[in-house]
């Protein structure tokens, strides 16, 4: 009898539709710990020798991909793929694919809910009733209508955080160099020609696309700059895109009024971040995606993808990464 193939998942969890999907099509799975290292990950790899995984925790890097002898595809659960060693896929013949806008709406909600807890001050204002304090003497807070919200990334998610806004009163404006006016005006926004336009003329400045090479670092300390002053910085997109020490130093000198961030330049972190210490801050641990309802869209997909790309099915090109030979 021979042995069914097999999709590794990295990371213990994933929804019991996408599981129940796989097992239908005929695949067993594996889990791995979260977020394993690139030689437990290899480990797994050679141990069990999959023909898909699904990419949930931690990197998959170039070790991790030479493993996979009978690998075919790696299956991002969800859009991001700076996880994954794109070029050493595409060199061993491995396709990438993506799960994108099954998780739009959740993080959408996420970055809503950051903005609002965020610049009403609600973590440091219970913080003190809890130790006892009445602080309404002295507190001036400010309203969220009549400000200009930027978001940098014209995706679904960043569609999504539009029609939440939606009757609030906020200016949106959108810089994505490659979204077309049509669809900018279509998510009740203006078009942005410039990243520098758009942090000139932003009071919240929300993260909505993809990190690369090119743009690690893209709010430096000359970047928040730009914003004017007690300005608001939101991130539920990657942390690489955000200079952690420039962002910490201009929340220091009162230029940021406030950032609430779910990802970071280094995830999980080493140690407590350095970003915890202010009390302008707001920090969650990449969860903004981590739904429900969310992973079982994002989990169907990753997983039908897999059985589809394998079973010779043609996918939509917005969820290839890379391009095969």
């Amino acid at each position: 009898m021979a042995l069914q193939p097999l999709i590794l998942i990295t990371g213990p969890d994933l929804a019991p539709t996408a599981k129940q999907m796989a097992e239908d099509a005929g695949y067993t799975l594996v889990h791995t710990p979260p977020y394993p290292s690139e030689e437990v990950l290899a480990d797994f790899l050679k141990q069990y020798d999959p023909v898909g995984v699904v990419s949930r925790m931690g990197q998959f890097g170039a070790g991790a991909v030479a493993a996979g002898k009978s690998l075919r595809v790696i299956s991002k659960h969800g859009a991001g793929v700076d996880n994954i060693d794109i070029d050493a896929a595409t060199q061993h013949g491995i396709q990438v694919i993506r799960a994108a806008g099954g998780n739009a709406v959740s993080v959408a909600e996420h970055t809503v809910a950051l903005m609002f807890s965020t610049i009403k001050r609600l973590l440091p204002l219970d913080a003190g009733m809890r130790a006892g304090r009445w602080e309404k003497a002295g507190f001036l807070g400010r309203e969220l209508s009549g400000m200009r919200l930027g978001l940098v990334g014209g995706g679904a998610i960043a569609a999504a955080v539009a029609k939440l806004v939606k009757g609030m009163d906020l200016d949106v404006l959108v810089y994505d160099p490659y979204a077309s006016v049509d669809a900018i005006e279509a998510m009740g926004a203006r078009r942005a020609e410039r990243i520098e336009d758009l942090l000139r003329q932003s009071d919240i400045v929300s993260l909505h696309c993809p990190l690369t090479e090119s743009n690690t670092h893209m709010l430096n300390a000359a970047m928040l700059a730009l914003m004017p002053a007690d300005s608001y910085v939101i991130n539920t997109s990657r942390g690489g895109l955000i200079d952690e020490a420039a962002l910490l130093a201009a929340l220091e000198s009162g230029h940021i009024a406030g950032a609430g961030l779910d990802t970071f330049e280094q995830e999980p972190p080493l140690d407590v971040n350095a970003l915890a210490a202010s009390e302008r801050v707001i920090l969650t641990p990449h969860i903004a995606g981590v739904t429900k309802e969310a992973g079982k869209r994002v989990g169907e997909l990753a997983v039908s993808g897999i059985v589809d790309f394998l079973a010779g099915e043609t996918l939509p090109k917005a969820r290839l990464v890379n391009t095969l030979a």
